[in-house]
């Protein structure tokens, strides 16, 4: 997987935390810098974390699935990218205003799960996972900290957009992914 390809990537599963995010700088009104600082760290953390995780559990099973791998990362891609597309359908029900760890560790976890399912795809793919993990923590970071600051500034009306052009991006990298393996298209 090329850099562009892993970057889409990256950008797709940080597009839950950042609508996340987005909703946190809301609840706020008033977005400081620690604000951003918090959400981006506990979302880069587990976004970059989980994906590790999954590359672990898709190794240690990658030679009894090896013939159905493409269709695998395409399905999963597929499923999570369909799962953020129907969600940014639904408006939020409003978010907490803290920043303390009993608010935002479940909010990161929930938005780090389609990560560790990527991160099995990857094992499948041969990514090179520590540049990958790397790649995708700093962009949840970064999108997460801008997001705090979007959505104190903005409104809500992004944080639909956000969840549903990452819902895209993960389809297109399923399909991209099942489209080389079978040769289609060349």
């Amino acid at each position: 997987m090329d850099f562009f390809a892993l970057f889409a990537v990256a950008v797709g599963l940080s597009m839950d935390a950042m609508a996340v995010s987005i909703c946190k700088g809301l609840s706020v009104g008033w977005a400081r810098p620690r604000h951003g600082l918090i959400c981006g760290l506990y979302f880069g953390l587990f976004q970059g974390v989980m994906p590790l995780i999954g590359w672990a559990l898709g190794v240690r099973f990658q030679t009894l699935i090896m013939q159905v791998d493409h269709w695998i990362a395409f399905v999963l891609l597929g499923l999570i990218g369909m799962n953020m597309i129907r969600e940014s359908q639904h408006g939020g029900d409003g978010m907490d205003a803290s920043f303390g760890v009993r608010a935002m560790l479940p909010l990161a976890l929930a938005t780090s799960i389609d990560a560790l399912a990527v991160g099995v795809t990857f094992a499948f793919l041969q990514v090179d996972i520590l540049p990958a993990v790397l790649l995708i923590g700093i962009t949840t970071m970064v999108l997460s900290a801008f997001g705090v600051w979007l959505g104190a500034y903005f409104g809500a009306r992004w944080s639909g957009r956000a969840e549903l052009f990452g819902g895209i991006v993960l389809i297109l990298m399923g399909t991209n992914i099942l489209v080389e393996h079978l040769g289609i298209l060349g």
